[in-house]
């Protein structure tokens, strides 16, 4: 039986249940359990790769070319990082072209001109911008 009084629930509870064990468990947390959201680095230094702030990269159809590509930016330590992983990004990046629906590509064109359509779409902002250019 529970009934409210004001923001409290107040519950009375019977010897019988009290005589019934807890069927709760406590589980101790794992710091080196890669299924917890611990983030991209887990606290040992490795990659986790279930952190949801992958975005399922890791598991779908090109997750081992991502994998190799990001393991090997992650441990480079080239005075540019990441420089000694041309090939591995090169694959990773022909993998997801043969899945356009899965691995959306922004075309620099498309974008470029979807850019002057917005100029044309708006003259005022298109004159300020040309006597911009002029002036500098």
């Amino acid at each position: 039986i529970s009934y409210m009084v004001g923001k409290d629930r107040i519950i009375f509870a019977t010897k019988e249940d009290h005589e019934t064990p807890s069927s709760a468990e406590l589980v101790a947390d794992d710091p080196d359990d890669p299924y917890e959201e611990q983030g991209l680095i887990l606290p040992n230094g490795d990659i986790n790769w279930n952190c949801p702030c992958l975005g399922g990269m890791a598991s779908g159809p090109c997750g081992e070319q991502f994998k190799s590509a990001f393991s090997c930016f992650h441990y480079s330590t080239e005075e540019i990082k990441g420089s000694d992983c041309v090939d591995q990004f090169r694959a990773m990046q022909e993998c997801m072209q043969k899945y356009p629906d899965l691995y959306p590509q922004e075309d620099e064109n498309e974008e470029k001109e979807k850019s002057s359509k917005d100029l044309e779409a708006t003259p005022m902002e298109a004159s300020g911008a040309k006597e911009e250019r002029g002036s500098s």
